[in-house]
């Protein structure tokens, strides 16, 4: 098996300016295609030090794939020192120069000068088109040792990754690994592990868990000789795996519950709405992040002060003052009232104290008060996350009122 590693170049990687989810797709893709990643490295766009890390790379790697560096200023130099690497002239490539005037004159624009630097490439190498920009990729190969360069910004490295680098690597991998990812919420990260002890000393499949904040997930991975035979390794462990964890599991390679929770209001032809307090629009926006949220997702009222809460939900301003905004009462009302004020068939409110400092009260940080209901009902969940981290707070008091909508959807 080919053993392939990844360098990503960029002063501003380094700086922390740009986070690089470049190498987790590439290493995660790799992997797909079974063909292992054993070193990653970040370097800054620095001749003398690119120059060291490919030699590095080419003593322990078959396969160096680098991102970035290709634009066309001149700290763009990761196509130049590669090529100085493997002792390659550059020429120019007159069917990318062609691609490129078309690119901007679509554009409505001239191109510049510079932008001819990236129509340089070597003449022995496979061209990666760019669909997505300008700097095309390429592929290159020298005494058994290949670099694959590919475009730093995610929406033109990863579209061309799948067009033109994908069936350049098929060549160096004789087996297939397939992953499935079974998320759960509700359950933590030790004790889905408990549940399953016994499948994660599996081989292949190989079972491993993941925790998030605020669920956990199983991934099941096989390697066989096609894609065929590797889901048939699968499909019994992430049987076993349902049965045991059925309770908690909303999705098979699901990227997100608010996934699972839009496909089954579409599913059922029902209708959401929300009203939050500390959340401050959370839940709404990571439902009308995902496609088609349109056909199930009603309304959402951010209702930050009392006062909103009281004239446009209709919280009782008796019980705003006598039990608090963040309560059980008060969090009742929200639902409610938020769900005579739409269409929606149910709705889901949150209430709490997201931090890091408490409202004035003896309530701690991390306190809130979720409640869903229905025409009919309403349930109320208490969660105190022990936390004084705001973001951790808003985003897991988020996932939990998605997690309520999704528990009723599926006794509904």
């Amino acid at each position: 098996m080919k053993t392939c590693e990844i360098i990503s170049v960029g002063t501003e990687l380094l700086l922390g300016d740009i986070l690089n989810t470049d190498a987790q797709f590439l290493a995660q893709e790799l992997a797909k295609l079974g063909l292992g990643v054993l070193h990653q490295s970040v370097v800054g766009d620095n001749h003398d030090r690119l120059l060291k890390a490919l030699g590095q790379a080419a003593e322990r790697s078959d396969i160096i794939i680098l991102s970035g560096g290709l634009g066309p200023t001149p700290d763009d130099i990761t196509k130049e020192v590669a090529c100085e690497f493997f002792s390659k002239e550059l020429v120019l490539h007159e069917e990318s120069l062609e691609r490129m005037t078309k690119y901007f004159k679509n554009k409505g624009l001239d191109m510049p000068e510079s932008n001819k630097k990236q129509a340089m490439l070597p003449a022995d190498c496979v061209v990666f088109e760019n669909n997505n920009g300008t700097a095309p990729g390429l592929g290159m190969e020298k005494d058994g040792k290949h670099i694959l360069l590919l475009p730093g910004p995610p929406r033109e490295l990863k579209p061309m990754f799948t067009e033109s680098a994908v069936p350049y690597l098929k060549q160096f991998s004789d087996k297939v690994i397939i992953s499935h990812n079974i998320r759960t919420f509700g359950i933590g990260e030790s004790a889905m592990s408990q549940e399953v002890e016994d499948l994660l000393d599996s081989e292949n499949p190989t079972v491993a868990p993941y925790a998030k904040d605020g669920e956990a997930l199983l991934r099941v991975t096989a390697m066989a000789d096609n894609e065929e035979e590797a889901e048939k390794l699968c499909a019994p462990v992430i049987e076993k795996i349902r049965s045991r964890l059925s309770d908690y599991i909303y999705g098979i390679d699901y990227t997100c519950i608010e996934e699972a929770v839009v496909e089954m209001l579409k599913e059922k032809g029902l209708k959401l709405a929300t009203a939050e307090s500390c959340t401050g629009g959370l839940i709404g926006k990571r439902i009308t992040n995902i496609s088609g949220a349109s056909s199930v997702f009603d309304c959402g009222i951010i209702s930050y002060s009392n006062e909103i809460k009281h004239k446009i939900l209709g919280v009782n301003e008796d019980d705003l003052k006598k039990y608090g905004a963040v309560s059980e009462q008060v969090a009742k009302q929200m639902a409610t009232g938020v769900l005579k004020l739409s269409g929606a068939d149910i709705a889901v409110s949150v209430t709490g104290i997201a931090g890091p400092l408490s409202d004035g009260t003896n309530k701690p940080v991390g306190l809130s008060y979720i409640a869903l209901a229905d025409k009919d009902n309403v349930w109320v969940k208490k969660l105190n996350t022990g936390r004084k981290d705001r973001d951790y707070n808003r985003y897991v008091n988020a996932s939990n009122a998605l997690n309520m909508v999704r528990v009723y959807l599926n006794k509904r």
